[in-house]
């Protein structure tokens, strides 16, 4: 038996991840045996390049992963593009492992990604004759990997992420077997291969089997709230700063807390101008002392910030974008693309007015159509479908290592710090 993790193994959305940086994830990962896993976007572009690169030093199982490299070229230390296992039969199993190239993303975080076409071919004629039986571990979600089986027909299990799918018996796509086990460990996949003794397939099958059915623990629930409770705690233990009053959240309008984190945002952008929804914050800011769990409570989400520069006719075109969606938005329930709160929110804006006339202001002044114009946002309005001049238009810069929670603790920390300490006079 070998067993395998395909990715997405942490998130920063738990307290217990954010307060150890995954470390806590891989002690868990320690504890069942695993034979190589591979890497999701979340361990990829989750946590910044230092943190990445340290995520795996102790870690008892190898992290296969062909795709990603350091900028000069090189393999990071933690990856190896093959591993390679012999049963006691003697069958010989390479097993390869790719993640999604988001290419957008990784560049920025200091990371050069490939697509898989520009290195399994490559990959392949570098281990042919070295197995019996070839795994691929692929966090590229459910249309790469039937592409790839098409293609690439000497691979013989897919074990398939990143799109959450469910193949709860597997797919056969020619000769190779395509499985996946959905999203957050709802399922365990069982694959069974039967080889002749020449080490060939016979047969293969797959299952996936609900977790929800298997047996429990009685002490199951009281580890998990542990966890919860452990990472809150370490994050409550650092403190960020203390607020004078408190900034209250409005999903239907203007509110303090959206205009704060506005500011915060164009402040650590280094513009004149920001856009956010409000229901990125979660609840009100309240008053006294903010700690990081205060702000991972508020703002849980993996979310970077991203400079936008358009040229005056093209953010006029996105401000009307703004305005035609703003009443659907403020109470459309938002799943995906980062997003870890409930409902999307109303759109705020610093510096940017539009009036009834459909003119767009900057900073009180009519946009001049060729002039270009800069303003901060999160990377999640470059994903959603609601703004798409930002994608099609905008030339768009990623800020990396800081998530938005972030920024907003930097803000924080500068604007209202801490009391002084004072020296205990002997």
């Amino acid at each position: 038996m070998l067993t395998f993790d395909d990715g997405d193994a942490m998130d920063r959305f738990h307290p217990l991840s954010e307060a150890t940086n995954g470390q806590a994830n891989i002690e868990l990962l320690n504890t069942v045996g695993y034979d190589a896993v591979t890497i999701g976007n979340n361990e990829g572009i989750g946590n910044s390049h230092a943190d990445l690169e340290a995520l795996y030093n102790n870690a008892n199982f190898p992290v296969v992963l062909a795709n990603l490299f350091e900028p000069d070229g090189t393999r990071p230390n933690f990856a190896q593009p093959v591993v390679h296992q012999t049963t006691p039969a003697g069958t010989r199993i390479a097993i390869i492992g790719f993640t999604a190239p988001f290419f957008l993303t990784y560049g920025p975080n200091g990371w050069l990604v490939k697509a898989v076409g520009d290195v399994l071919p490559d990959l392949l004629a570098d281990i042919a004759g070295s197995y019996d039986v070839l795994i691929m571990l692929s966090h590229l979600g459910l249309s790469t990997d039937r592409y790839l089986a098409e293609q690439y027909p000497q691979i013989d299990v897919i074990i398939g992420g990143h799109t959450h799918h469910l193949l709860e018996h597997g797919e056969l796509v020619g000769h190779t077997l395509l499985t996946a086990a959905e999203k957050y460990g709802h399922y365990v996949g069982q694959i069974q291969l039967t080889l002749d003794d020449d080490h060939h397939i016979t047969r293969q099958t797959a299952v996936s089997v609900k977790t929800s059915t298997l047996p429990a623990e009685a002490a199951d629930e009281q580890e998990i709230a542990d966890y919860l409770q452990q990472g809150h705690a370490l994050l409550a233990a650092q403190p960020v700063a203390t607020l004078p009053e408190s900034f209250a959240i409005d999903y239907d309008g203007p509110s303090p807390l959206l205009n704060l984190g506005l500011t915060a945002i164009a402040e650590a952008g280094h513009t004149e101008a920001s856009l956010l929804n409000a229901g990125l914050f979660l609840g009100d800011l309240p008053a006294g002392l903010v700690t990081r769990d205060t702000l991972h409570r508020l703002l849980p989400h993996p979310m970077h910030l991203m400079r936008v520069t358009l040229r005056g006719q093209d953010l006029w075109r996105l401000m009307m974008e703004v305005e035609k969606n703003r009443l659907f938005l403020r109470h459309f329930h938002m799943v995906g693309m980062s997003f870890r709160g409930k409902i999307f929110g109303d759109v705020g804006a610093l510096g940017l007015t539009a009036n009834h006339k459909r003119q767009v202001l900057w900073h009180g002044q009519a946009l001049r159509p060729d002039a270009l114009y800069t303003f901060t946002t999160v990377d999640h309005f470059l994903f959603i479908p609601f703004f798409p001049t930002i994608e099609i238009m905008g030339d768009n810069e990623l800020l990396f290592p800081h998530f938005l929670r972030d920024s907003l603790a930097d803000y924080l920390a500068q604007h209202f710090p801490l009391p002084a300490h004072k020296e205990e006079r002997l």
